[in-house]
């Protein structure tokens, strides 16, 4: 073998072993489908399957931010992998659309076969979560855009949804309640402010221990973002849901009006679902005022279900048999924006 690559910076072996070791955590991403396995030049689905009338494809794609830089300094990947997923996945349910598969793409400054493995593995992870197929990728080893202990992870997921069924947003109306699904902490949104006030601002170790937090300050903020699909898709099977947001990078006041008719706005009672204290954490540490901690970060909410009043109790019902924690947080109401009281 030519030993030319080698000396640019680049190891075909590591990438082979990569591979080999990445395989097992496919391979339990299977669902029906899913058509060959990893090593084609393309990445199979038989739609055919979902039995679908007039299947519309739905596609997100996304990364994982600043957060990578934590689990860099952590040492610890075996997570954030599943955050790729879970901000793709998450963002498709949100227009009803059952998720089918999933691609990803890790750029590494130096190939670590054993790094790489609990990167896909996190992936395998939140692909099982989510009952979607790991149906290919791409690992590429770039010496002169990475350091070599540095790496990024992008997703792209693809999902389908009756076209009938479609969420939009469009049969939401005053009145409506407003079911919050919590979060497991800050998911992976606001970061780079988090870094700020935790490594430049007060120059935390991220071993750091406070009271209001049952593990370290680094292993809290790792914890992998929630991914929502099978709940959800439990809840539509039963109920009318007239729109659905998921809570991302810009909190309550940019993603809820998402899933709104123009012209109404939400209504947001606060003090009716549990906040984690890792939020507190921060905003002590920020000396931000609480409004502004609503417009960054989740607040404990990852997502949001909008429904008719009626459908409030069988809802929440649905969603606790499914292990969910969830609360009726606000309503829908006249005028747009997000209103906090």
């Amino acid at each position: 073998m030519s030993t030319e690559y080698e000396k640019a910076g680049v190891s075909l072996e590591a990438g082979y072993e990569s591979v080999r070791r990445i395989r097992k955590h496919i391979d339990k991403t299977r669902r029906p489908g899913m058509m060959g396995g990893i090593g084609s030049f393309g990445g199979l689905f038989d739609l055919s399957v979902l039995n679908m009338k007039e299947p519309v494809l739905v596609s997100g794609t996304d990364g994982v931010g600043t957060k990578l830089k934590l689990a860099m300094m952590m040492n610890k990947h075996d997570t954030i992998g599943q955050d790729a997923v879970a901000m793709c996945v998450n963002d498709i349910i949100a227009q009803g659309a059952q998720p089918l598969f999933f691609l990803d793409y890790i750029a590494v400054g130096k190939n670590s076969p054993e790094k790489i493995e609990q990167i896909v593995k996190g992936v395998a992870d939140g692909c099982v979560l989510a009952n979607c197929a790991l149906v290919g990728g791409e690992t590429a080893e770039m010496p002169d855009m990475y350091g070599e202990e540095d790496y990024d992870i992008a997703g792209f997921a693809v999902g389908a949804v009756e076209k009938s069924d479609i969420i939009t947003g469009e049969h939401t109306r005053p009145g409506d309640v407003v079911i919050g699904l919590a979060s497991s902490g800050v998911h992976s949104n606001g970061f780079s402010l988090v870094r700020k006030i935790v490594l430049k601002d007060h120059q935390l170790d991220l071993n750091t221990k406070f009271d209001e937090l049952q593990d370290s300050l680094g292993n809290t903020l790792l914890t992998p973002t929630r991914i929502y699909v099978r709940p959800v898709l439990e809840v539509l099977k039963q109920i009318h849901v007239h729109g659905i947001a998921h809570i991302t990078g810009g909190g309550f006041d940019e993603n809820m009006p998402r899933c709104l008719n123009a012209g109404l706005g939400i209504r947001i009672r606060q003090g009716s679902w549990t906040i984690p204290p890792v939020f507190d954490v921060l905003q002590r540490l920020s000396g931000m005022d609480r409004r502004q901690m609503f417009n960054v970060f989740n607040m404990g909410i990852g997502m949001i279900l909008v429904v008719d009043r009626a459908d409030e109790k069988q809802t929440l019902d649905v969603l606790r048999q499914q292990g969910e924690t969830a609360w009726t947080i606000g309503e829908v109401v006249e005028g747009e924006g997000i209103e906090l009281r």
